[in-house]
């Protein structure tokens, strides 16, 4: 077992990191500053090799069942944001479904995707709100993606994130979320509160894997 993490922590960038897990196939530190669980980088697969893992998902508008789990980011937001709000969905994957829920809903939405809808201009203009369900397990540099997206929120504008937060120690262990080889970082509700603190955000934890951070107007 590897004992020494040499990286800083994708998130926060500190270097206060512990041995958290281990299994078969990789080891998990936790950042004990902003209590971040993240996967050594020299056991993260490379980009052609994830984006193939992607390209084996088979989500649709069409599919009611993805709608209703979408559902569970899209009612929230749409109970907070103004009529005619204009929003990003980062991370639409390869069959874009809550921008689309969005825009029946009465809004103008965006899409970025760095396999599937690669547009760098999206991530230049202002938006009301933000979206990104289950993204932000997949990223190496959420600390990042994090400050970019919060750059392009308008002031009192919301971030929606979705994805899976780990609760403990024993239960990460037989967690079968982190046996997705895709499946790099894992937000606690400790992390999460560490973010709306660092960067002055108001939280939100609607669900159990569902946060809304809300910009200082």
């Amino acid at each position: 077992m590897t004992t020494h993490c040499s990286d800083p922590c994708p998130l926060c960038s500190g270097y206060n990191i512990q041995h958290y897990s281990q299994d078969k196939n990789r080891n998990y530190w936790q950042c004990q500053t902003c209590d971040l669980v993240f996967v050594d980088k020299s056991q993260q697969l490379n980009h052609n090799d994830e984006k193939a893992v992607y390209q084996q998902h088979e989500n649709s508008p069409e599919d009611a069942g993805y709608r209703k789990f979408l559902s569970r980011m899209s009612q929230p937001m749409l109970e907070r944001i103004l009529p005619d709000s204009y929003g990003l969905d980062f991370g639409c994957g390869p069959g874009p479904t809550l921008s689309l829920m969005f825009e029946e809903a009465g809004h103008r939405m965006a899409i970025y995707d760095p396999y599937f809808a690669n547009n760098p201009e999206a991530l230049k203009q202002p938006y009301d709100f933000i979206t990104s369900t289950e993204v932000f397990e997949h990223l190496s540099s959420p600390g990042t993606v994090l400050e970019q997206l919060l750059q392009i929120l308008k002031p009192g504008g919301w971030l929606g994130l979705m994805t899976k937060r780990v609760i403990d120690q024993d239960a990460f262990n037989s967690w079968h979320y982190k046996n997705d080889p895709t499946h790099i970082t894992f937000f606690s509700e400790q992390t999460f509160h560490w973010i709306a603190q660092h960067y002055l955000l108001e939280l939100t934890l609607v669900d159990r894997d569902v946060v809304l951070l809300q910009k200082p107007a």
